[in-house]
This record gives structure tokens, C-alpha cells and sequence, in this order.
């Protein structure tokens, strides 16, 4: 099981291998690693587009998630029964919007877009945070004690 991680975006200058190592760390803590992820790095154009398709928002955004298992409860593990299950979905990143934060709050790139990462494989394992009482569930499962703005901003 593993990774793909793709970047078709020109406009950040990014280093994969480093963001693999750090995907497959989170993987590990997760506990998820016999389940395949997709992760794919975007530009604002591609993001913006995709996040009007599916959210009906027609802005860029940090990360956008599209579990395979849509109808997983939060803290629960999906239980496969054949090989091709074995997947968690995909992960849109939404690099160049990522950079522009890091900019503006003088944080580094790379730490930010594992935390976006990890933020989007929450939702891939069900959690969500539409409404309070879903943050606060995915804030107690997850062991997170950042606030729900913090969350958002990662």
C-alpha cells in the first residue's frame, strides 16, 4: 500500500521527497498504513475550480478531500474486504494558496502543507467540522487541542 503524490502545479517550487517522508510518518501515527492515499498538489487556478465544482465555493482553498469511504464515522477504521478497498481517497492541495499563507504568517511551507495534509486525511477517516458539535467530536477523537480557527487556517 502506499502514496501517490502528484504535482501539477509550476508556480511553488516544492520538494516532494520531503513531503512523501512526511505523508508516510502521518500514515504511521494514524495507523493507516495499509490503505493508499492519492495527494495531489494544485495551483489556485485548478483548486479554486474543483472547490466550485463539489463545495459550490468559487474560491481557492487550502486542501479538499474525497474520501472513498464517504460514509465513515469518525474514529472508526474502514474494514476492507478485498484488495481494491483498500483505499482512503484523495487529497487536493491547494499549494500556491498554502504558499500565500505561509507568506502572510512568516510560517515554512513545508511544516504547513503536512499539517493541510493531515487536516485533509482527518476528513478522509470521517471527521468533519460543519457544524460545533463535529468540531468539537473531531477535536476530542483526534487529540487536537487547536482551536477550530487554527484548524481552519491549517
Amino acid at each position: 500500500m502506499g502514496v501517490i503524490l502528484r504535482n501539477l502545479q509550476k508556480q511553488v517550487p516544492l520538494r516532494r521527497a520531503r513531503l512523501r517522508k512526511d505523508v508516510e510518518t502521518l500514515r504511521h501515527i494514524l495507523g493507516i498504513q495499509k490503505f493508499d492515499l492519492g495527494i495531489v498538489c494544485v495551483d489556485n487556478h485548478r483548486i479554486q475550480q474543483i472547490n466550485n465544482i463539489y463545495r459550490k465555493k468559487n474560491v481557492p482553498t487550502d486542501v479538499l478531500s474525497f474520501p472513498f469511504y464517504e460514509d465513515l464515522r469518525p474514529g472508526k477504521m474502514p474494514l476492507p474486504l478485498h484488495r481494491d478497498e483498500q483505499n482512503l481517497g484523495d487529497i487536493f492541495l491547494g499549494v500556491e494558496y498554502v504558499m500565500k499563507q505561509c507568506q502572510e504568517e512568516s510560517l515554512d511551507l513545508h511544516g504547513t502543507l503536512t499539517a493541510v495534509t493531515a487536516h485533509g486525511i482527518c476528513h478522509l477517516l470521517g471527521y468533519r467540522h460543519e457544524t460545533e458539535e463535529e468540531w468539537t467530536e473531531a477535536a476530542r477523537q483526534t487529540g487536537q487541542g487547536m482551536s477550530e480557527q487554527t484548524f481552519y487556517r491549517y
